[in-house]
């Protein structure tokens, strides 16, 4: 089992972190929230965030010149239907408190037929995913009918000339081998929404502070990212959001993810050995059974190896996997992964 228990954040906490958004967000409704909760369908196996009041804040009219990492461009001060290239892009968009455009793109495999079950969902209620990855669908992109278009694989230089045919477009490559976070703010900065972007900051901070209530002596207990695939492992902090978590909660790293300025090391059936000083690993899966039950067969494979039975790591709940969505860094997947870590490890 994923989760263990709902974990409950404190109304003190809460209300100050609340009261931060609500602040920021001044044209937006008063903050209001539930609890963390279990989620249903596939993330029936998650204890999901809290979320804040996430109204979109009315703009002035007219437009402004913005330097993005490609140039100036010029954007819309008050767009009415705004959409993001990627999910990730899309989940920055709702904390920035940009209003949706009806149609936006998921992930077009890996089971995904909806929105990332973690994203804030009332945000999403009246809005229409359509496939957009790994084939891009600029044809559904134009049917969207954007007037503001946030895009996070400025990586791709198709994607860049294509956009801005379509709409402006603010494009950024978020996928650079540095923290999303630094990239959520500068985005934030350049959009003239630095102030969500801190209220959002206080948000995690302040769940952080009350997750390591609930473990006792972090630093004692060593964890990983670590992915499994054709009878071989590979612990890596190189996506970001895992090893991020893991040091704002005063957790012990394993030092071979670290490797390589995060991009890790690989470990083959004879290398097991080499993985018994980690108390908990945890690995991203596809969407819904179909991805943990493909997780599950993975683990079956190593469960062959008699060096397999040696590790913590081979006990129960101690080999976690979660949403591969929570990865790829937006506020809201952080948020996410840290209810991952806060429900396996509590005391």
């Amino acid at each position: 089992m994923l989760v263990g228990q709902n974990n409950r954040i404190s109304t003190a906490v809460l209300a100050s972190a609340l009261l931060t958004m609500s602040l920021s967000a001044a044209h937006a409704n008063d903050a209001a929230t539930s609890a963390v909760g279990q989620g249903t369908g596939h993330c029936a196996h998650y204890a999901l965030p809290a979320f804040p009041d996430l109204t979109p804040i009315a703009g002035a009219d007219g437009t402004h010149s913005v330097t993005s990492p490609f140039g100036e461009v010029e954007l819309p001060t008050n767009p009415a239907a705004s959409l993001g290239m990627y999910t990730t892009d899309i989940d920055i968009l709702i904390w920035l408190g940009f209003p949706l455009a009806k149609q936006q793109p998921i992930r077009g495999d890996n089971n995904y037929q909806s929105f990332p079950c973690f994203f804030p969902l009332a945000a999403l209620e009246n809005v229409t995913p359509f496939g957009n990855y790994p084939e891009y669908n600029f044809e559904q992109v134009l049917v969207a009918e954007p007037d503001f278009i946030l895009n996070g694989l400025g990586y791709d230089a198709t994607v860049n000339e294509r956009l801005p045919q379509i709409a402006p477009t603010y494009s950024v490559n978020a996928y650079d081998g540095r923290s999303w976070q630094e990239h959520f703010k500068e985005t934030a900065t350049a959009l003239g929404r630095l102030d969500r972007y801190e209220a959002w900051l206080a948000l995690y901070q302040a769940r952080l502070d009350e997750v390591r209530q609930t473990i006792e002596n972090p630093a004692d207990i060593v964890v990983s990212p670590l992915a499994a695939w054709d009878g071989k492992f590979a612990a890596s902090c190189y996506a970001g959001v895992e090893c991020t978590v893991f040091r704002d909660l005063g957790l012990t790293i394993f030092e071979p993810a670290l490797v390589d300025r995060g991009t890790g090391t690989e470990f083959g059936p004879e290398d097991l050995g080499q993985l018994t000083e980690i108390d908990y690993a945890f690995s991203s899966a596809a969407a819904g059974e179909e991805g943990l039950a493909s997780f599950r067969k993975s683990i079956a494979d190593f469960e062959k190896n008699p060096l397999w039975s040696t590790l913590k790591i081979a006990g129960e709940g101690q080999y976690v996997p979660f949403d591969m969505e929570m990865v790829y860094g937006s506020p809201s997947g952080q948020l996410a992964f840290l209810e991952v870590v806060a429900a396996t490890l509590a005391k």
